[in-house]
């Protein structure tokens, strides 16, 4: 499901359109030149005919070729396309960061600064990639954010447009007539009555999309398990925390449904409800395609009746890449619990204190992880830890607040894990993690792990060196899924026993 799927088979796209599949929602859309409307593969509307549809990679694409979004199957409101977050090459780490904001707060310059190229090669290369340049797919998103706070919360249309990241309300206005058709007021009166939207200006209720089948529960036990006190709860199937965003402080509250999530969110400014929801998404893995992972992972007998247990099973990504960078170097060589208590000692001893907040109250939460510039700044023999583990979070702090390791949305995968590995007190299997769940590399093998080694032995697999490694070959580009599975595995076989799992 890449761009390839559009470019290259067009034929198996109209029969996903045919079909009504729900399971390409998202990967691409289906435009109708007749109607002058583009939709989701899934919409129910009676099926174009073959020559009336074009086939486009992102919403951004079909706008620019003259495309309104369908009023009835919403296309914009789909999950977003799992191949972003495969792709390791510079459309995918452009596409991770514009979902991120970036263009919005340091706009096209910014961003191909980021990637390391020119502005004039990064509109070109998008264009060629995706149908459409970097500014038409940051519209594109703004204008589905906006879509979203009409339709779902009361905020005046001027606080909707500074929260979706246009300059003016005209400029608001102006798109949205444009995308959908309609004016900002006419969609408003879609919004149903007796809604429970958070009220106050900064405080909104939005329900984040998810592809189908998604494990809930295991989600939250895994992320139960590994919070940090004081910096998340987690009960059942909620789950809050501290959000350090570009332009302030936030608090999410997630609650974590069958078919979507609930996101209450509480911002010190709304220019980071985009870069909020995102961060989310990426923690809760919600652009997964457990299908896609699935036909890959259930093709070797051994995994098939994991995967046939846990179809929807996620890999827990993170809000915040250095705070998962620091808990994985505590996490080395310990327990989870241990971890855990770790970041609690160093939460206590270099967080920022926030007691007093009504929200956080509200909540249970008390204090924010500590940033790279405080943890920098720390001595490493007064971090409650062992000296040696004390100066890799020292050294791993410095590194991130100085500029030279990148562990956000549009990091160069292979440079972040190289730059990890030159770093004292960081190995292997620490790097490995911190890509896995802080980059949300979908194709990491953690051959190191005692769990993962116990587990595939269990399962008659071969458990350790070049052999080990051979096999999980096998499972690409979805290795990280794998190392998921085998976990969760592993603790379904020793449930009455505590796990030894390697893992903050």
């Amino acid at each position: 499901m890449t761009r390839s799927l559009v470019a290259d088979d067009p034929e198996r796209c109209y029969r996903a359109v045919r079909s009504r599949d729900a399971r390409f929602d998202g990967v691409f859309f289906t435009g109708v030149r007749t109607t002058g409307i583009y939709c989701r593969p899934s919409c129910p509307a009676v099926t174009p005919l073959r020559r009336n549809v074009s086939f486009f990679v992102t919403a951004a694409a079909a706008h620019a070729a003259g495309l309104r979004a369908c009023r009835r199957c919403l296309p914009d409101a789909t999950p977003g396309s799992p191949e972003w977050n495969v792709r390791a090459d510079a459309v995918g780490r452009a596409m991770r960061l514009i979902r991120d904001g970036v263009v919005e707060r340091e706009g096209v310059d910014g961003l191909a600064s980021r990637l390391g190229y020119s502005r004039r090669h990064v509109q070109r290369m998008l264009h060629s990639h995706l149908g459409a340049g970097p500014l038409a797919l940051a519209r594109s998103q703004r204008a589905h954010t906006a879509r979203t706070l009409i339709e779902t919360t009361t905020l005046p249309f001027a606080d909707v447009a500074f929260a979706a990241g246009f300059a003016s309300v005209r400029q608001f206005n102006d798109t949205i007539r444009e995308v959908y058709a309609r004016a900002p007021g006419q969609m408003r009166a879609r919004r149903p009555r007796g809604d429970d939207s958070r009220p106050g200006r900064s405080q909104l209720r939005l329900r984040l999309a998810v592809r189908q089948p998604f494990d809930g529960d295991g989600l939250a036990a895994f992320l139960a398990a590994r919070a940090v006190p004081a910096v998340e709860v987690v009960t059942e199937r909620h789950y809050a925390r501290v959000l350090r965003l570009s332009h302030g402080q936030g608090l999410v509250a997630l609650s974590l449904g069958t078919d979507h999530v609930t996101a209450d969110l509480d911002l010190d400014d709304l220019r980071d409800v985009a870069g909020a929801v995102q961060r989310c998404r990426a923690l809760l893995d919600l652009d997964a395609d457990p299908h896609a992972i699935g036909e890959v992972l259930g093709a070797d007998p051994a995994m098939a009746p994991l995967v046939a247990a846990r179809g929807g099973l996620r890999v827990p990504g993170h809000v915040d890449g250095f705070e998962l960078a620091v808990r994985a170097v505590l996490g080395q060589q310990v327990s989870v619990a241990r971890a855990r208590t770790l970041a609690g000692d160093l939460v206590r001893r270099h967080g920022r204190d926030l007691s007093g907040g009504t929200a956080t109250i509200r909540h249970g939460l008390s204090r924010a992880f500590p940033t790279p510039d405080a943890l920098a700044a720390a001595d490493p023999t007064t971090m409650g830890m062992p000296a040696s583990r004390g100066r890799a979070v020292v050294a791993l702090a410095t590194a991130v607040a100085a500029g030279q390791l990148d562990l956000g949305p549009g990091a160069d995968r292979d440079e972040t894990v190289s730059t990890l590995l030159s770093l004292p007190g960081v190995g292997r299997w620490t790097a490995g993690y911190i890509a896995m769940r802080a980059l949300g590399d979908p194709d990491v093998f953690l051959e190191g792990d005692v769990v993962v080694r116990a587990a595939m032995s269990v399962l008659g697999l071969p458990a350790a060196g070049r052999a080990a490694a051979a096999h999980a070959f096998e499972w690409r580009p979805w290795r990280s899924y794998a190392v998921m599975h085998l976990w969760r595995h592993s603790a379904h076989l020793s449930s009455s026993t505590p796990t030894k799992e390697r893992q903050s």
